[in-house]
């Protein structure tokens, strides 16, 4: 897990306007992130609208981005549902060379109690040759990943290495960071608290306004682990304003129409999630102008 600690993107699924896959845009936005300082990334997680893809589409996707990324950097793949024995059956199915973890999200719609969200993760650990990194997003899935129930697998399971937190709840946080085994990380799933995650034992972040600003948002990571606090708080803020903005209608509508503005994509979704509002789109213009470079 030394390799995936730091800042890592949630890559999104750059679309022509017709709705095909932009795998031009898609090269262009890999390239901006290793160039600014990212990390690793992670490849359809449910930022990149993996449910609106087809499989020969994800396949297309998984295959193509190691082509580009030449080892580089670390890739996650994203690996998620709510269908326990489809899960595991895509282990053998998906073209995972290149890749060095799995990122699965928690059962979404299912609502699973505690045990149900414990056997999911034990049958996927017990047939993935890959590290799995937890996902626990209650505000997408409708359920909470309890601390017992991370801590729980992360000490039965040695390739459950890490949880990727985007509950919101500090004090889960706290106990997963307190009680977890010695190499087991801890990564933020929200951009506006990965400093105060960093201060309580998170090590990195899988991020979405990090693919648009790399350096910009990588540099508090990177003054944090330095122990330059007042400069991470410093980055941190230089950001925040326009890290709550690409949520004002929803993910990754505000992220595509910020990649659109630096000329690294298009903004173009597939529904039920749409463009970005004329007014959101200009009031993200004029944040992004005022970022440091």
């Amino acid at each position: 897990m030394k390799a995936l600690k730091g800042t890592g993107v949630a890559l999104v699924t750059p679309f022509k306007s017709h709705g095909e896959i932009d795998f031009i845009g898609l090269e262009k936005l890999i390239e901006h992130g290793i160039s600014g300082g990212l990390d690793f990334m992670v490849v359809l997680g449910t930022t990149g609208e993996t449910p609106t893809l087809s499989d020969e589409e994800q396949n297309e996707i998984f295959k193509f981005v190691p082509t580009v990324v030449k080892g580089r950097i670390p890739l996650v793949a994203g690996h998620g549902g709510n269908d326990t024995r489809k899960l595991v059956e895509g282990l053998s199915k998906k073209p995972f060379d290149g890749y060095q973890a799995l990122l699965s999200a928690s059962p979404y719609y299912n609502k699973p109690s505690q045990e149900g969200i414990y056997t999911h993760y034990s049958e996927l650990a017990k047939a993935s040759h890959l590290p799995i990194i937890l996902y626990n997003v209650p505000g997408r899935t409708g359920s909470n990943v309890t601390a017992q129930t991370c801590l729980r697998l992360a000490n039965e399971f040695e390739n459950v290495v890490a949880m990727k937190e985007a509950s919101g709840n500090l004090n889960q946080m706290m106990e997963i960071v307190s009680q977890k085994p010695k190499d087991f990380v801890l990564l933020s799933g929200d951009d506006s608290i990965s400093l105060p995650i960093y201060s309580i034992g998170g090590e990195g972040v899988i991020s979405v306004i990090a693919q648009a600003l790399p350096k910009q948002f990588s540099s508090i990571w990177n003054h944090f682990k330095s122990g330059n606090v007042d400069a991470a708080r410093k980055a941190h803020y230089e950001v925040l304003e326009i890290t709550n903005a690409i949520y004002d209608e929803g993910n990754p509508t505000g992220i595509k129409s910020l990649l659109e503005h630096l000329n690294i994509c298009g903004s173009d979704l597939r529904l039920p999630a749409m463009k970005a509002t004329p007014a959101l789109s200009q009031k993200l213009l004029q944040l992004l102008k005022n970022i440091p470079s």
